[in-house]
């Protein structure tokens, strides 16, 4: 059962519908994700019960059409990209590069973010700047995270400079191409490469005063939660390294203080031989046999266990693993002894020590020993922690107290937190049991260094292929994620656990609506009221009241959409008013690039949206005092530089 009513029905709807959804999306009263779900739900039932006819007939708010956001390429790619994001990580490819950045000193930390994103900005005006942005990001991560910045603090910035720098040539922004092809097609001439460049550089050097040295101080500082999703805190735990006979560890002499391999372990002493060595260890040389009682950071820890996994084990457990290790190589002496040449039967060659404790151990998590434990009062070798629980304990936390003791004969007490590695149906095992609490947020997979050569090389390939147009950049996106679980530097919970359900939603409903204001006319109407407006037809006002009403639909549709609508309404108001109509495209061209005010407006956002933790008024906060000092700075621009 259908209903056909008057068009400016549909037309009222959706102006309505737009509404409700911006203030719900801002507010944030009710979750991003189910927002979505219900504009999804209402602008399906409506388009069902009210169908909007086109010349054959066919109803253009059926399900097919507001559907089809979710299968959209952008959507697809941002997606495909996050997970490739997350390959990066868990290999710890980009290591090398944020070495290059690294400083104790948060002020130089500063400079080389905003040299990261300067860079970003002024590239972004020869080259698409969706892949520099996924270059970009990985790296300000870590940075950020080694320095103890807020990712929140530049992310946006980040995707801002972006845009900014897309706004200054013909192929910075597909959004310039739009403008210039339509242009085209209606008998105008088209856009030439710098035709917008010096008005286009006067509006970002505007705009990149406010994002590198205003917007920063104004955005929510969310490193809290950025801390307990990535498990970067600086807490200390008490470890021990156990110095065998092939460690490079053998000779080393302590220099100021430090080791120089382990620059960021704090050694509290030296168990050697029955002996206790207490600093200061100047002059001191690690043997073989000595046992190293340090203090360091979870990051750390896992830093040195990613190198040298099997490293940070208690003695029982390395002792285990090393006969382990020597049954299989005696195994192997005696197939050859036997003659056996069979190449192709491999069950009896052993993996490498280092393989064998990546394979078992790979999932890090904190937990707390509860005050009803079992364990209270007992030390992990009477425990026989590793045997019961298939876990082996990394580090342990006691409040403010010093302990000066091999880590298997400390006797744990109440609140005491466990730096534990293995599998993951060890940790759920340990969910269950009353004895321990796993701390929220806590529980992250070790990097995969060995795989950082393959992640790196398909990133930076994948990157290439979209930067210079030899695939488009979905294709290339999800070809780079299949090859990312193909050469094992992800498994597949890992990739799907880098999808963000609230951007895929978001994305959906969206596009879902921007095609009902589309479809039923409800932008142009928008349009043709405010060209109506009193002093209209001077010229100032009217490229005044052009950009800014581009530049609100632009983040309510898309800049491709706004680029297409509005193109023709800017050549029939040249015409009109004898205006010079690059002057009205280049309006249109700065207005559909002015996506500040929401994570749909332009794809960058979306990119930045998951890991800077924003919330969809986080956009609204930083973008739109954005674009109104776009707006002001157009206006000024357009009086002096245009004479108009």
């Amino acid at each position: 059962m259908v209903f056909h009513v008057d068009p400016s029905i549909h037309m009222w709807f959706s102006l309505a519908i737009m509404v409700v959804a911006v203030i719900s999306f801002a507010k944030e009263k009710i979750s991003l994700e189910l927002t979505s779900i219900a504009l999804l739900t209402v602008l399906l039932i409506f388009g069902h019960f009210f169908p909007y006819l086109d010349a054959n007939g066919r109803n253009q708010l059926d399900a097919k059409a507001l559907l089809a956001g979710f299968a959209n390429p952008s959507l697809m790619a941002v997606l495909a990209l996050l997970v490739m994001g997350q390959g990066m990580i868990q290999t710890d490819a980009l290591r090398p590069v944020t070495r290059l950045f690294y400083t104790n000193k948060k002020k130089l930390a500063w400079v080389a973010v905003i040299a990261i994103i300067l860079f970003v900005a002024v590239v972004s005006a020869f080259m698409n700047n969706t892949p520099l942005v996924i270059l970009a990001i990985p790296v300000l991560q870590v940075l950020s995270s080694n320095m103890g910045l807020s990712e929140s603090r530049i992310m946006i910035p980040l995707s801002f400079a972006a845009i900014l720098g897309g706004m200054t040539t013909l192929i910075g922004s597909s959004t310039n191409l739009l403008v210039s092809s339509a242009m085209q097609d209606l008998g105008y001439k088209p856009l030439q490469f710098f035709d917008v460049t010096i008005p286009g550089a006067m509006l970002a050097m505007v705009g990149m005063v406010y994002v590198v040295f205003i917007l920063p101080r104004f955005l929510p500082d969310r490193s809290s939660i950025a801390r307990q999703i990535f498990g970067s805190d600086q807490k200390e735990f008490i470890a021990e390294l156990d110095i065998n006979g092939e460690s490079k560890l053998l000779g080393e002499e302590c220099v100021d203080g430090r080791f120089p391999s382990l620059p960021d372990l704090n050694v509290r002493l030296i168990q050697r031989t029955g002996h206790l060595i207490l600093p200061p260890f100047e002059g001191y040389q690690i043997t073989q046999g000595d046992i190293l009682i340090v203090a360091a950071t979870r990051s750390t820890l896992i830093d040195v266990l990613s190198k040298f996994p099997g490293f940070l084990l208690a003695g029982d457990h390395m002792q285990e693993v090393e006969e382990k290790r020597q049954a299989a190589q005696e195994a192997i002496e005696r197939q050859a002894l036997a003659g056996d040449d069979d190449e192709g039967d491999d069950t009896l060659v052993p993996k490498s020590h280092e393989e064998q404790e990546a394979a078992k151990s790979r999932i890090l998590a904190e937990v707390m020993v509860t005050p009803a434990s079992r364990l209270t009062d007992m030390s992990l070798e009477q425990a026989g922690f590793q045997q019961q629980y298939g876990v082996v304990v990394l580090g342990i936390q006691r409040r403010a107290r010093v302990v000066r003791r091999r880590l298997g004969r400390v006797r744990l007490e109440d609140g005491d937190v466990l730096l534990i590695a293995g599998t993951q149906a060890a940790l759920d095992n340990i969910r269950n049991n009353t004895d321990f609490i796993v701390m929220a947020g806590t529980v992250r997979d070790l990097p995969m260094k060995k795989k950082a050569p393959y992640a790196g090389i398909i990133f930076l390939a994948t990157i290439a292929v979209a930067a210079f147009d030899l695939m488009p950049i979905p294709v290339a996106a999800i070809t780079g994620c299949v090859l990312m679980l193909a050469t094992g530097c992800m498994n597949l919970r890992q990739a799907t656990r880098a999808l963000d359900r609230k951007i895929f939603l978001l994305v959906g409903a969206a596009l879902a609506l921007g095609t009902t204001l589309q479809v039923t006319k409800a932008a142009g109407s928008i349009a043709n009221t405010m060209m109506t407006m009193p002093y209209a037809d001077e010229p100032l006002v009217m490229v005044s009241m052009l950009f800014i009403l581009v530049a609100i639909m632009t983040n309510l549709l898309s800049n491709n959409a706004c680029a297409i609508l509005f193109t023709p309404i800017a050549m029939s108001m040249a015409a009109n008013a004898n205006i010079d109509p690059l002057i009205l495209a280049s309006t249109v061209v700065f207005g559909a690039n002015c996506s500040f005010a929401s994570p749909i407006g332009y794809q960058t956002n979306l990119l930045v949206m998951g890991p800077g933790h924003y919330r969809f008024r986080d956009f609204m906060n930083a973008g739109i005092p954005l674009v109104i000092i776009l707006w002001i700075a157009f206006i000024v621009m357009a009086k002096f530089y245009w004479g108009l």
